[in-house]
């Protein structure tokens, strides 16, 4: 019988974006690929990023000054 079964730890940053060990090759709804070779890869979750699927901190709010 064999060790523990490894999992794949996924972050989920309230109001940020989504946590994932790379590297990662991301597939998109219209079949194109997305890969990152980072060890952490931020992936967008509000869908505003200008680099989706990936973060680019487009989730924060920016402050008036």
């Amino acid at each position: 019988m064999s060790g523990p079964e490894e999992r794949t730890q996924i972050r989920v940053i309230r109001g940020g974006p989504i946590m994932v060990p790379g590297p990662v090759d991301i597939e998109l709804p219209d079949g194109s690929h997305v890969q990152s070779d980072r060890f952490m890869v931020a992936v967008c979750a509000c869908g505003r990023s200008r680099n989706y699927p990936l973060c680019d901190t487009s989730h924060r709010r920016r402050r008036r000054e």
